[in-house]
């Protein structure tokens, strides 16, 4: 409880003052009614008649001289008192009040940060004891908050310092590349040209969408859009992604998808993938040549059809100290400012992580110890479909399968998945081992062989393989690489090679290639073949875009399909073309900033133009603009959907899946 005692000093004084006043003013009073009444007795016997009293001019003088002089006295004496007990007042004041004040001001002003604990007043127990305390504690969170602000300033300079580098890097390469590719006629040193090109326009314009998420994050516009997806799928699309880049490191990438989890969930499935594609882009960036790199996937548990999932990306990397994850998670931090120089990466990736998971429901957290590698983990919650996906039953029971590989882990792996399907299989990790499991147990219905093995590569043991199965077509050969399979593919076709298989396996691609062999899969449409050429033959499109360079990219990535693209350079003509035009456009992709008019003004026209198919042709927005406020603009002027630059020729094709179906 804080001690008043300047207070009650205080208010001591002010009852001191205010008791004299009124002692001094009941004596005062005391004293002159005396008078008053010795005056008003003389003029009571001066005016009794019987007495024979007569009130004389001098006796009137003297009782009105005695009245004024009494209340002069009054006067004077009050005056006195007063200015006495006005000093007293102000000497207590200055003592008790001003005088402190003054030696804290002089204590706050002259105390250095370091030096706040030893100014005045902080010993004493009244209020100045209690404000002295106060304003120190006010001045170690104003010297903390300032010293937050000059790390946020600093970390902010060295964000843009590293952004520039994450910039200029890929756009040097592009640059470059295209010098070189211009100036050689070797077709191969162009296409390598070309792939270098590609890769670092990827990884810039995966620069560009960090800084947008972060200021959608912090700006509150950030949204999650959930729809239904695949899990294993979306797992299978980042791997392919990424396989390329631990290929490149030798590295060893292994997944592990529990069987529990839902094959269709409802979630956001791009920001999904987008968190595991950073971390596992983290783990391969921080792992050593030759390392490994374990994704794994847990069903944690399912409440009211809401399921939780634990998703674990661990490398055998650097590591990360404690001191250096305390920086993890945040906005334009990484480690160490160091890591930037060394390894890249703009700093943003695990704070737009944190942000998407907790999103999500679910919680993220990194376990390492420096030189033994790091663990990142989330969890999420997502709601289970209502969709199953049908395959035809296979007889699992009588399938036998060898593996041959010379590493023990995809063995396992391998051995794992096929007999949770209940498959009978057998591993070798050479040829020599296959051709005796071979000789001992006959042939079997699956070979899986691996292209890179040091005695005898998959292709010599394809060879062999085919001349020792007992009738032509009882048996396949798949083959299985983490590398593109472009440059051996005429090779193993020749060797007997049936089928080709990526790494990492997952289940669902396992199951899939042994359906598709043996005679249980289904023959897909061609849009989910990926087969393009001639699917929307004679199909007419109205492609409204200022920008020539633009134009040629649609023109040239819809070119196979059949598509007729008639152009318009503005929305105004883009207007004219379609209410002119003597057969309907089936679809209109529609550019956003355009001179003339614009697409939202270009589809208000065409919307309300009157023509029996202006309320129903589907119009596709395409934009660099992406953030939430965009969309519904697009969608709000009468747009269908709305395509994000630059474009992918996928989503491209989903939208004409969807609309001229």
């Amino acid at each position: 409880m804080r001690n008043n005692r300047i207070q009650k000093k205080l208010i001591l004084s002010a009852v001191g003052l205010l008791v004299a006043v009124l002692a001094i003013t009941v004596l005062l009073t005391t004293a002159n009614n005396r008078v008053q009444r010795r005056i008003l007795r003389e003029s009571i016997e001066s005016e009794r008649p019987e007495a024979g009293v007569v009130v004389s001019a001098d006796m009137e003088d003297q009782y009105i001289g005695a009245g004024d002089k009494s209340a002069s006295a009054t006067i004077i004496i009050l005056v006195v008192a007063l200015t006495i007990i006005m000093g007293l007042n102000i000497f207590v004041v200055h003592r008790l009040v001003i005088n402190p004040i003054k030696r804290l001001t002089n204590s706050v002003s002259e105390s250095a940060a370091d030096s706040i604990d030893s100014m005045y007043g902080l010993e004493r127990s009244d209020e100045f004891g209690v404000l002295a305390r106060t304003i120190r504690e006010s001045s170690k969170q104003l010297v903390e908050a300032l010293e937050k602000a000059n790390d946020a300033s600093l970390a902010k300079s060295s964000f843009l310092s590293n952004m520039s580098h994450e910039i200029r890097t890929p756009m040097n390469a592009i640059i470059g590349m295209t010098s070189i590719g211009k100036s050689t006629d070797d077709m191969e040193q162009k296409d390598y040209a070309l792939e270098k090109i590609e890769g670092a326009s990827i990884h810039l314009l995966g620069v560009i969408n960090d800084v947008l998420d972060v200021s959608k994050i912090e700006s509150g516009k950030f949204e999650l859009s959930p729809s239904e997806f695949d899990f294993e799928k979306m797992l299978i699309r980042i791997v392919n992604v990424i396989t390329l880049r631990v290929d490149e490191k030798k590295q060893w990438l292994s997944i592990y998808v529990d069987r529990n989890i839902p094959q269709f969930m409802i979630g956001d499935d791009q920001h999904l993938a987008q968190v595991v594609t950073n971390l596992l882009g983290n783990a391969v960036k921080f792992t050593p040549e030759e390392g490994t790199i374990n994704i794994h996937t847990y069903f944690v548990g399912e409440e009211n059809g809401v399921c939780e999932i634990k998703i674990a990306v661990t490398d055998s990397g650097i590591g990360i100290s404690p001191e250096q994850q305390a920086n993890l998670f945040q906005s334009f931090r990484q480690a160490e400012s160091s890591t930037s120089r060394k390894f890249g990466g703009s700093g943003l990736g695990l704070a737009i992580s944190k942000s998407i998971v907790e999103m999500m429901d679910g919680t993220i957290w990194v376990e390492s110890e420096l030189g033994k590698g790091a663990t990142f983990a989330f969890t999420v919650k997502m709601r289970r479909s209502d969709k199953v996906m049908e395959h035809k039953e296979i007889d699992w029971s009588r399938i036998r399968i060898l593996a041959v590989d010379d590493d023990p882990h995809l063995l396992h792996d391998f051995k794992g998945i096929t007999e949770k399907f209940g498959a009978h299989c057998d591993i070798a990790q050479n040829g020599a081992e296959a051709i005796a499991l071979i000789t001992e147990n006959n042939d079997y219905n699956l070979y899986f062989v691996d292209w890179r093995m040091p005695d005898i590569d998959g292709i010599e043991l394809t060879v062999e393989l085919k001349k020792r199965m007992s009738l032509e077509g009882d048996s396949f050969v798949v083959m299985v690489s983490a590398v593109d399979f472009g440059s051996i593919a005429k090779t193993a076709k020749k060797a007997g090679v049936d089928k080709f298989l990526q790494k990492p396996l997952f289940p669902s691609t396992v199951r899939d290639i042994v359906s598709d062999l043996l005679g249980y899969s289904e023959k897909k449409p061609a849009e989910e073949t990926g087969k393009i050429d001639g699917l929307y033959k004679g199909r007419r499109v109205l492609l409204a875009e200022d920008v020539e360079i633009n134009r040629e990219i649609v023109m040239a990535l819809l070119e196979p399909t059949g598509l007729e693209i008639q152009c318009a350079e503005n929305g105004a003509e883009a207007v004219r073309m379609f209410t002119e035009a003597r057969d309907r456009f089936e679809i209109i992709f529609m550019d956003m900033q355009m001179p003339e008019m614009d697409g939202l003004d270009a589809t208000r026209g065409i919307r309300s133009s009157g023509l029996p198919d202006a309320k129903d042709v589907p119009i596709i927005a395409m934009t660099a603009n992406v953030f939430r406020e965009d969309v519904e603009k697009c969608l709000d002027a009468g747009m269908n959907s709305h395509l994000g630059k630059p474009l992918v020729l996928e989503e491209v094709l989903a939208v004409l899946r969807e609309y001229l179906a």
